[in-house]
């Protein structure tokens, strides 16, 4: 079915982008608006895969002519939230002299990390970049010349935050009653009950939209109008629009599902991601029988879930540059050992998630080449674009040599694919299919530049291959909501990943945890998005190269005790500081490797820590490496006190714990202090509180 999915929620200066599903690269498709808001002078060209931009707010209705039917797809588009976002840099900030510097590129994820795109200005002994936003944290990079030097810098927009919703579905006789829990943001005057609530239905439906009876935050619908299954789609307003929530009823009203929640299993997932090829160390090669061969080691970290880097053919050693995507790597094993790794880790209760690597292609793919060479079935697989300085000899006029492949940053080998082109549409959902039905889950390389209409269409796809699979983005250092609209279900904390490392190197208080964990409810990212928990990855200098032991310690007891899914990069636990080196099985820190170990023990035995919501408490302590708080479900509370510096913090924290330290399952020792107690904490003291 070329139905292009689920309807789509904007704001007035955001493409949305129309494609087909399941594209047939010889049909054709054509695309219509029509019905616009009466203020509207917006077009949609006639491509196969083009781009709605909503001028004005309002509802918009789009047809695409498809080989199967005709089909409609509703947008629905709010107000412009951009803001005016200045980014500035002292040109002292820069190494490279003052007056050797020609130009200042600007990247970021505001220009799709493009090299070439913009330019800031100088003004007077000051670089500026300036650009309409919408609210929020952006990483900006600096690029002197051509790419001599690089400066990072992180900047906020200014504005309100995202509302948040969820939907709750229960059958009431002969009618279906879809209540919206719609919540402001912390920084909006509006009370829950105030919030406007869009409800929508599917596009897909069978049904008229004159079915849905809609009354403030609650929306009806007559079980008897339901046959195949319905998607009721909503949204919550305030100075902004929420990322949607949607019920899926079926079964004449019997069976209803929530397809924005993760899989019931990531709750109580800690993933351990390896690096393949150093894992089974120095003088040892790694295949897929080596790494069978570990999982004893790998059960005993407390681990249910393994993410391998990629593990399909290439020509690097890390992997990203794929050359086959429907073959594994020779030098790891087959694809029979592979699969054999695979049964093997469940037979353990261990879920494996695959890199899946879709948004590039290695130089030398297939078809890359032949895209370079002017073959017409495989030109437009690539985006080309002009150099900046085409080839002198033009005797005989332009010609693919004037041309280059579109790449993101500096990274020269690994071209983008073209998601305008049907046929590299269904291409890469091909891949999808190939491996979906053989691991649990994918972790989404640089998910933000594939499209999120390809996203959803993903998303759907292996969930009817498996109900249970898992999806994690790559979305660094982007902290995106949208990302969590029927695409992802889990995703990369990068603020609280970036504040373990402000508190390691000293340039933040511990208690920043606190507010960088509430970033994510002030970004709009709703309560059924668990974020991953982590303190470095294979993209990362190792902790504890940069910030020490102590420091390591206290992070690490951070991800365990944090709301969200803990991950271990492998070696973190063995005390490495190469960041892709091999292990070190022989002379690695067991002492740092039994801690993980305890940490995972004390996750998996206390519900509080493992789906628990986060409370702020009432507490001092005698250094700013130090902080408290506590989790809570209906059944317990646990208080945790985290120290990140060298020897031991004096934390009070509030009276009435019990005396059994979690960790450990030592006696905690307490003295009265100003109406609490004082307690020793050298990494972490997690104590239940009681009742």
């Amino acid at each position: 079915m070329h139905h292009p999915g689920p309807p789509r929620f904007t704001t007035v200066g955001d493409a949305v982008e129309l494609a087909p599903r399941d594209p047939d690269p010889d049909g054709s498709y054509d695309w219509t608006l029509i019905d616009t808001p009466i203020e509207s002078e917006t077009t949609v060209d006639d491509g196969a895969v083009e781009y709605l931009r909503p001028d004005v707010p309002g509802v918009y209705r789009i047809e695409l002519e498809a080989p199967d039917d005709t089909h409609q797809l509703t947008v629905r588009a709010f107000p412009d939230e951009r803001q005016p976002a200045c980014f500035e840099i002292s040109i002292d900030d820069f190494e490279t002299p003052a007056d050797e510097i020609d130009r200042v590129g600007v990247i970021g994820l505001f220009n799709d990390h493009l090299r070439g795109r913009d330019e800031a200005v100088r003004e007077g002994d000051t670089y500026v970049f300036e650009a309409q936003l919408e609210p929020g944290i952006y990483n900006c990079t600096f690029i002197v010349n051509d790419g001599e030097e690089h400066v990072h810098r992180e900047f906020t927009v200014a504005g309100p935050g995202r509302p948040r919703i969820s939907l709750d579905a229960t059958r009431d006789g002969e009618v279906i009653r879809i209540d919206a829990d719609g919540r402001p943001p912390a920084d909006s005057p509006a009370e829950a009950g105030d919030l406007d609530v869009t409800f929508c239905l599917d596009d897909r439906a069978d049904l008229d939209e004159s079915a849905l009876e809609i009354d403030g935050q609650t929306a009806r619908l007559p079980a008897s109008a339901i046959d195949d299954p319905v998607h009721v789609h909503a949204v919550a307003l305030d100075q902004r629009h929420s990322v949607r929530d949607t019920v899926v009823v079926g079964n004449g009203g019997d069976d209803i599902s929530h397809p924005n929640e993760p899989p019931a299993w990531v709750e109580t997932a800690t993933i351990y991601e390896i690096y393949v090829r150093s894992f089974a160390g120095e003088r040892v090669q790694t295949t897929f029988s080596a790494l069978e061969r570990r999982l004893p080691y790998i059960e005993s970290l407390g681990v249910n879930t393994v993410w391998l880097t990629p593990i399909l053919a290439s020509p690097t050693e890390h992997g990203y540059h794929t050359t086959n995507f429907f073959e594994v790597a020779t030098d790891l094993g087959t694809r029979e050992e592979f699969e054999s790794f695979v049964a093997a880790c469940h037979e353990r209760d261990i879920k494996v998630v695959f890199d899946l690597v879709i948004n590039h292609a290695d130089h030398e793919h297939p078809a890359f080449t032949q895209s370079a060479a002017g073959v017409s079935a495989f030109r437009d697989w690539f985006v080309w674009n002009e150099r900046a300085e085409p080839d002198e000899d033009r005797s005989r006029g332009p010609g693919p040599s004037d041309m280059r492949a579109q790449r993101y940053f500096n990274w020269s080998h690994i071209p983008n694919f073209n998601y305008d082109e049907p046929a590299v549409r269904s291409f890469l959902l091909d891949v999808v299919e190939e491996w979906a039905p053989v691991v649990d889950g994918f972790r989404c390389d640089v998910a933000w530049g594939v499209p999120h209409g390809f996203w959803k269409e993903v998303r759907e796809r292996v969930r009817d291959i498996d109900p249970e699979f898992l999806l994690l983005d790559e979305t660094v250092p982007v902290h995106d909501p949208d990302y969590h609209d029927l695409e992802f279900d889990l995703h990369y904390g990068t603020r609280v990943y970036d504040t373990l490392r402000n508190i390691g190197s000293g340039d933040a208080p511990a208690r920043a945890l606190l507010d960088a964990v509430a970033d994510a409810e002030r970004a709009g990212f709703p309560d059924q998005a668990p974020q991953m928990r982590y303190v470095e990855n294979h993209d990362e200098d190792r902790y504890l190269a940069e910030y020490g032991r102590d420091a390591l310690r206290g992070a690490v007891a951070a991800t365990f005790t944090m709301p969200g899914v803990p991950m271990i990069y492998a070696g973190q636990e063995r005390g490495m500081t190469e960041y892709r080196g091999p292990i070190e099985w022989q002379s690695g820190d067991t002492g740092l490797t039994n801690v993980h170990r305890r940490l995972s023990d004390t996750r998996s035995e206390t519900p509080a820590l493992e789906s628990g919501t986060l409370e702020q408490i009432e507490y001092d302590a005698d250094t700013e490496q130090a902080v408290a708080f506590a989790r809570a479900t209906d059944d317990q509370r646990v208080i945790v006190a985290l120290h990140f510096g060298p020897g031991t913090a004096t934390v009070r924290l509030p009276a009435g714990i019990e005396a059994t330290e979690l960790v450990t399952g030592d006696t905690v020792e307490a003295a009265p202090k100003d109406g609490g107690v004082a307690v020793s904490v050298d990494d972490v003291v997690i104590v239940e509180a009681q009742s």
